[in-house]
């Protein structure tokens, strides 16, 4: 069985079967056909990757289960359809946005589609990292999902960007480049790229830590201090005044981001901390006021010494956050149930809520959230191991090596 449980929007699509559209409180997840043995020859090691969830993306157009042996299970947002499978080989991540999807495999080429993708047949998976005229960006290391657009990280650290520009997302003036079915460089030397999946804006991090972004920004998102009014960005801008120590991670949401900041420490697990910055409509900042820049979310919940923030999610305007010491806090817009509470009552500061017991006698960091458009889950993800790695574990897990006995000599 799936350890993963599921609260929010059970409507687009419909998740779970013979359940409310609203799930108020989390509920454990079964897939549709989980009673069902497609191929009874299977290996039980297979089924048991089968069962074991990497990683989740969702979205307003569709949810996709990525499992640990590179497979999906996709859920579309047209109620009709049944999930199926993705029928792509050997996937290493999967992306979601408000109107694409993109795959990354082992190999390092990117399939995706969506309408700002290509027009032609915007339910028809293509190679867009075939489609780079520089042969030597096309081995693609990561992948993240705008809201209508996809970037792409080469594995020369050059960032590439494709679909709509209609907010300057992609760094370019949206006049003369409202959107490109084609990758286009947006920046070199990049180590990381941050957007999300209901966002019309982007972050890029450089190997200096240096932090830029472009797109939407009526709400102030971008961080760029209310002196800079334009609603849109269209080139990369330098984002001033970031806190010290390491960006970890930037989570975007509709009108506002979310950064996590890992202080610098001599000590072997530095103090984590969550900025916000934006408008916070439906309470979605974590604190009762608008901010331009990104300042900290302060909560006694998250802040004490022996505790850390382990992972963090963001929807359109809600948000998860795991802590060391097995805490599940929420905050932000609640209509459709997205933060468990167990009500529809939006929440404008962290509070936290009962962690359902899982297979807790396993690592807590195990344990990862993800925020949908206005869903959420928890699920169970053991850490990943190279081949050679699995094949070292399975071998000393063999009755042969506990029996192995050794003589000196005389």
């Amino acid at each position: 069985m799936n350890d993963c449980l599921f609260f929010g929007d059970n409507n687009y699509p419909i998740l779970i079967k013979n359940e409310p559209d609203k799930i108020t409180k989390p509920i454990k997840f079964k897939f549709e056909n989980e009673n069902e043995n497609e191929n009874e020859n299977e290996n039980e090691n297979e089924n048991e990757n089968e069962k074991q969830i990497k990683q989740i993306s969702s979205s307003w157009i569709s949810t996709i289960f990525l499992f640990k042996n590179g497979k999906t299970i996709e859920y579309l947002r047209d109620s009709k359809q049944k999930p199926s499978k993705i029928q792509i080989e050997n996937i290493q991540k999967v992306t979601v946005g408000y109107s694409n999807e993109a795959i990354l495999t082992k190999e390092g080429n990117v399939f995706a589609k969506g309408k700002d993708i290509y027009t032609n047949n915007p339910k028809e998976f293509i190679n867009i990292s075939s489609l780079i005229e520089d042969k030597n960006d096309r081995i693609i290391e990561d992948i993240v999902s705008g809201a209508y657009s996809i970037y792409l990280l080469a594995s020369n650290q050059n960032a590439y960007g494709i679909g709509s520009n209609y907010s300057g997302q992609l760094g370019f003036d949206s006049e003369t480049l409202k959107k490109t079915e084609k990758p286009i460089l947006i920046m070199k030397n990049v180590s990381k790229i941050f957007s999300g999946n209901t966002s019309a804006f982007v972050f890029l991090l450089n190997s200096n830590q240096e932090l830029f972004g472009c797109g939407w920004n009526q709400s102030g998102q971008l961080g760029l201090r209310k002196s800079i009014k334009e609603t849109e960005i269209h080139k990369l801008t330098k984002i001033q005044n970031i806190p010290k120590g390491k960006i970890t991670d930037i989570q975007c949401g509709h009108s506002h981001s979310i950064m996590l900041i890992e202080e610098d420490d001599e000590n072997q697990n530095p103090k984590r901390k969550l900025y916000s910055c934006g408008v916070g409509f439906y309470n979605g900042l974590g604190k009762n006021k608008d901010t331009y820049e990104f300042t900290e979310i302060k909560s006694s919940l998250f802040e004490n010494d022996d505790d850390n923030i382990l992972d963090f999610s963001v929807g359109y305007s809600h948000t998860l956050i795991l802590t060391s010491n097995s805490k599940l806090i929420v905050f932000g817009y609640n209509y459709y149930g997205q933060l468990g509470t167990g009500d529809t009552n939006d929440q404008s500061i962290p509070i936290q809520i009962e962690l359902p017991k899982l297979r807790f006698n396993e690592d807590i960091s195990n344990y990862h959230i993800y925020c949908g458009y206005y869903n959420s889950f928890i699920y169970y993800s053991p850490p990943s191991f190279s081949n050679l790695e699995e094949d070292l574990i399975k071998l000393f897990e063999r009755k042969e090596f506990c029996d192995i006995s050794f003589k000196t000599r005389k």
